[in-house]
């Protein structure tokens, strides 16, 4: 089984949140993730492969879950691999697309990720892109009120 890590990345935008959706080689949306490499925990798997993919520096704000699925690899056999998959606040960088990995990233509301991973996203990513909007949302009404408590 093949362990990897990857981020749903947030950042906070002049009209609210924006989350930061990957397109792949396929013209499908995900977000950057990656295996383990030796000695790595997921969470720093997680936060190197979205500066990697994406040009992108943040910090995990919480755990959103873990994906898992079967592909079958270039000689027909089959591979089952696991995604513990995190919320990554933005910090800094500059957006730039690994293009050998992906081939685009952009920033959009939490709505239009929404909708794009509900027609261009893989099923099993849906859980923890509607989680990663959710905890966005209760974010931004508890700021609204004055703090966050």
């Amino acid at each position: 089984m093949e362990v990897s890590a990857g981020g749903i990345v947030y950042r906070r935008g002049a009209r609210g949140p924006e989350i930061l959706v990957i397109e792949d080689r396929f013209g499908r949306i995900a977000y950057p993730k990656g295996h383990l490499e030796a000695g790595e925990t997921p969470e720093q798997a997680a936060l190197r492969e979205v500066e990697e993919e994406t040009g992108i520096r943040g910090t995990i704000e919480g755990y959103l879950g873990r994906v898992s699925y079967r592909y079958v690899l270039p000689g027909g056999s089959p591979q089952e691999k696991v995604v513990d998959v995190y919320l990554i606040r933005a910090l800094e960088g500059e957006l730039s697309p690994q293009y050998e990995e992906i081939v685009d990233a952009y920033w959009v509301s939490p709505a239009h990720a929404l909708e794009l991973q509900e027609t261009r996203g893989y099923v099993n990513n849906a859980e923890v892109f509607r989680e990663a909007v959710r905890r966005l949302a209760r974010e931004s009404r508890g700021v609204s009120r004055g703090g966050r408590g």
